[in-house]
C-alpha cells in the first residue's frame, strides 16, 4: 500500500533530507586521494548527529557503518573502513537519516581527484537518468513510466541497469511500498502513483553488464565483470505541482 504523506509530513522529511544533503557535501569535500573511507564515515556521523539526526543504516540488519561508501566496481552497500582512496576513483556515497520519526535517503557518485572521460560519462549518464525519472513524476503517473525513463536512457547510452536492487517508497521507515525498479519488465505489477507519495529513486548503472554479486562480508555489492558502477539517488515527493526533491541542501 502506497502511503500518501501530508504536507506536514513532507516538510518533516525535507528537514531530514537537508541533513542528508549536508552530509553528502561533507563527504564530497573529503573525497581526496589518501583519505580512508572510514574517515569519511566518521565525519558523516559527526554531521548527522550534530544536526540532531540518526543514521538509517547504522545497525540495520547488522550493517556496521553510518553511511555506505562504494568504490569503483562496488555498486552499493560498501562498508567504510581502512581502504585508502586513490586518484581517479569513483566514490559512491549513500546517506540515510531519520529525524523526528521521518526518513530521507540520497546518494551521489563523487570524483576522487581527476576522472577519466569514461568514468565522467558513466556518472553523468547515471545522474541524467535520475533527473529524467524525477521529471516524469506527477499525480496519476504510472510506476512503469518512471522505470522506463531510467532504463531507456541508460541503455541508449551504452550502459546497463542493475536489476537486483531497486529504489523504494520512504516515509516513517526507510523501505516502504512501492519498490521502484530502474527497469521495466512485463512481469511487474504496475501501480498509479498518487499525490503525496514519496519515493527514493536511485538508478545504479554499470559500464559493463548488469549482473552483480555480494562479497563475503555479506554486504558489499560488486559488478560480476568488475566493470565500474555509478549510483545517484534523491528522495522525491509527488505534489500537485510536480516533483518536489526533499534531499537538497538548504540555502
Amino acid at each position: 500500500m502506497i502511503v500518501r504523506r501530508s504536507a506536514r509530513e513532507i516538510e518533516c522529511m525535507r528537514a531530514a533530507g537537508a541533513i542528508v544533503a549536508e552530509t553528502l557535501e561533507v563527504c564530497r569535500r573529503m573525497a581526496l586521494p589518501g583519505v580512508t573511507t572510514g574517515a569519511i564515515d566518521a565525519e558523516a556521523d559527526v554531521c548527522i548527529r550534530k544536526a540532531g539526526g540518526t543514521s538509517l543504516f547504522k545497525g540495520y540488519r547488522g550493517y556496521p557503518g553510518n553511511i555506505c561508501v562504494s568504490v569503483n566496481e562496488e555498486v552499493v552497500h560498501g562498508i567504510p573502513g581502512t581502504r585508502v582512496l586513490q586518484d581517479g576513483d569513483a566514490l559512491s556515497v549513500d546517506v540515510g537519516v531519520r529525524l523526528g520519526g521521518y526518513c530521507a535517503d540520497a546518494a551521489v557518485t563523487i570524483p576522487v581527484g581527476r576522472w577519466t572521460p569514461e568514468t565522467t560519462r558513466l556518472a553523468e549518464v547515471c545522474r541524467e537518468s535520475l533527473d529524467r525519472a524525477i521529471g516524469v513524476l506527477r499525480p496519476g503517473v504510472s510506476l512503469s513510466t518512471v522505470c522506463r525513463a531510467i532504463q531507456t536512457y541508460v541503455e541508449s547510452q551504452g550502459f546497463s541497469v542493475v536489476r537486483r536492487y531497486t529504489g523504494h517508497g520512504i516515509g516513517r521507515e526507510m523501505h516502504e511500498d512501492p519498490q521502484v525498479p530502474n527497469f521495466f519488465a512485463r512481469s511487474m505489477t504496475d501501480v498509479t502513483l498518487p499525490e503525496g507519495a514519496v519515493l527514493a529513486i536511485e538508478p545504479m548503472i554499470n559500464a559493463g553488464r548488469p549482473e552483480v554479486e555480494v562479497l563475503k562480508n555479506g554486504w558489499t555489492v560488486v559488478t560480476k565483470d568488475r566493470a565500474w558502477s555509478a549510483h545517484f539517488e534523491h528522495t522525491v515527493a509527488i505534489r500537485e505541482t510536480g516533483p518536489d526533491i526533499l534531499t537538497l541542501r538548504r540555502t
